[in-house]
């Protein structure tokens, strides 16, 4: 009979309630640090509540809180677990390294097309339990009629939006995850990007937030004109409210058109050395309204497009550096400049150099005559960042083939006459101590790289 029916059916929610109650307080813990343990807890209590409360409500016959209270929870559940059954059956894991790999545009195809399939069974399973009737809601102009119709055109304008904007946004992340080749510097792998690749990555993230904005923006006016308000004094108003906060906060707006500016002009993109004003480092990424620049040091600059003022950009086509050597007066300067030639071709057939080298290391004459020796000037063009590796390596090969070639690279010496030695004699020479020597060698080489500064 009925009565029966509804003892066993009671029975039955009940003993699924144990069951779901014991899997809550027996599930395993992942950590054991305090916090942890503390949501841990709380979530076990939340999950209690809601199981009890869900089967108070079965018992008492309220079926459509029942049902709404139910998808309220296993509907985030089912897209989370469909969300990560998709990631785990279509992108191949770092053990799956052979296996062909799915366009992350289909990926996000899948991923958001089970997501609005669930949503709208979801809806539709509630509208025939609340008892509506679809039919009615269309033709009938009831107050209520109007708000669920603008209910769920809202409920599909932003199932849309998210579709859409998963597609670009996957587009884009395709385009920013293509691999980058990478150079050997120092025994470290540098990334070499190409100009069309740079420009890419230096455009895509700005590209990607302009669309975002423009996405909501947009879905959340139809959302106003799908439930019957007038967007248009809406537009109106937010363009007045747009001219003043434009004068009130007229730093961002500057900050704002300035970075357009300078991506419109190709100032710099991402992966490239620059120097503006005492700002230094490498291009990491953009926002909006300003630009981060990481020192080689380590720290992280964030600077406004609006300071940024002029800009050296230092990865750009190609580099010249220029630097001094100091040979004996009693070098044979054309035979001097026949070996840097000779080790400077060497440098450019070598692998690790090769691909940087533009123009070979070669002499360009004689800058001056120093104190203590003839100084010579070196140049080099190279790829940018190519030039310092190579200049160490030239150092160390230099002074190999200058030692084998009996030249000798000169250094300060200090002779003090007129003092009076351990013997009583006076007027003899005498050796200056180690430390005087070290101060006189360290001005002499302080004067020599100003001079070198200033003729640069």
């Amino acid at each position: 009979d009925q009565d029966g029916m509804l003892v066993l059916s009671t029975g039955a929610d009940f003993v699924l309630l144990l069951l779901l109650l014991v899997a809550v307080w027996r599930r395993p813990r992942t950590q054991r640090d305090g916090a942890h343990q503390s949501s841990h807890t709380a979530t076990t209590w939340l999950l209690t509540a809601y199981f009890v409360v869900l089967f108070l409500q079965r018992i008492a016959g309220l079926n459509i809180l029942f049902w709404f209270t139910f998808a309220a929870f296993f509907l985030p559940l089912a897209i989370v677990l469909t969300q990560r059954g998709v990631n785990f059956v279509l992108r191949p894991g770092s053990d799956d390294a052979g296996r062909p790999t799915i366009p992350a545009v289909t990926i996000a195809v899948i991923d958001r097309g089970v997501r609005m399939i669930l949503i709208l069974a979801a809806a539709y399973f509630l509208a025939r339990v609340w008892g509506l009737n679809m039919q009615s809601m269309r033709d009938s102009d009831t107050t209520t009629n109007l708000i669920l119709r603008g209910l769920i055109n809202v409920m599909v304008i932003a199932l849309a939006a998210d579709f859409g904007w998963s597609i670009i946004k996957a587009l884009i992340e395709r385009k920013l995850g293509i691999e980058t080749p990478h150079a050997v510097i120092d025994d470290e792998e540098v990334p070499t990007l190409d100009p069309q690749q740079a420009r890419l990555r230096t455009l895509l993230p700005i590209i990607q937030n302009i669309l975002l904005a423009v996405i909501v923006v947009m879905a959340v006016l139809m959302m106003l004109a799908s439930m019957g308000i007038e967007i248009g004094p809406l537009i109106a108003g937010a363009g007045v409210v747009g001219v003043a906060v434009g004068f009130g906060a007229q730093t961002i707006v500057k900050d704002v058109i300035s970075g357009v500016f300078f991506l419109l002009d190709d100032a710099f993109r991402v992966g490239e050395y620059i120097t503006s004003g005492r700002y230094v480092g490498t291009v990491e990424s953009f926002s909006l309204r300003s630009v981060k620049l990481r020192h080689h040091r380590g720290p992280l600059f964030t600077i406004p497009f609006g300071e940024l003022g002029a800009v050296q950009n230092q990865s750009r086509d190609w580099v010249t550096d220029k630097f001094n050597i100091t040979v004996g007066y009693n070098t044979d300067i054309d035979f001097a400049r026949k070996l840097i030639k000779r080790i400077g071709l060497e440098l450019a057939e070598d692998p690790e150099f090769k691909h940087w080298v533009l123009s070979p290391i070669k002499m360009q004459g004689v800058q001056e005559f120093g104190e203590y020796g003839i100084v010579l000037r070196v140049k080099v063009t190279t790829r940018p960042g190519g030039a310092f590796s190579m200049k160490r390596k030239f150092y160390v090969r230099l002074r190999q083939v200058f030692k084998e070639q009996g030249i000798e690279l000169p250094f300060p010496t200090v002779h003090v006459e007129g003092l009076q030695n351990s013997h009583g004699a006076e007027n003899a020479p005498v050796e200056a101590k180690p430390e005087l020597k070290m101060a006189v060698a360290q001005s002499h080489t302080n004067r020599r790289r100003k001079k070198a500064s200033t003729t640069e």
